[in-house]
């Protein structure tokens, strides 16, 4: 066989490839039947309906958003971009000022800059 022969048979070869992977690849739809909120998870597996109800960083990898007005310091703790310090200063000021209002009180938290800021919009919500 010739160099361009096995060229053209490797490319084949990596082509069918693809065509099986493609079709074997996960679509976009749901992989559950629910909304995101309905989402608990048994015995390690994510189901909906009855169940334990999904912790802070599962939310958050299922790209639903934690409420900031309920959400625990370690749990805060855990959003990239926040830690432990603004997490403790965040549910203090919520503590003593009640339930945030808007996103320019979580701005006034000592702390809260542009960027944590906008890492907090993306991440959590005022409920």
């Amino acid at each position: 066989m010739t160099r361009t022969g096995a060229l053209a048979v490797a490319s084949l070869g990596l082509l069918g490839l693809g065509v099986v992977a493609r079709g074997r690849w996960p679509g976009s739809s749901p992989a559950l039947g629910c909304e995101p909120g309905a989402v608990r998870v048994v015995d390690g597996v994510a189901v909906c309906g009855e169940g334990d109800a999904l912790s802070a960083p599962q939310r958050l990898l299922l790209g639903q958003k934690l409420d900031l007005n309920a959400v625990s310091e370690s749990e805060l703790a855990g959003v990239p971009g926040v830690g432990r310090s603004l997490a403790r200063r965040l549910v203090q000021e919520r503590e003593v000022r009640g339930r945030f209002a808007s996103w320019t009180e979580v701005a006034d938290v000592p702390g809260v800059g542009a960027a944590r800021l906008e890492t907090l919009q993306a991440t959590t919500e005022l409920r």
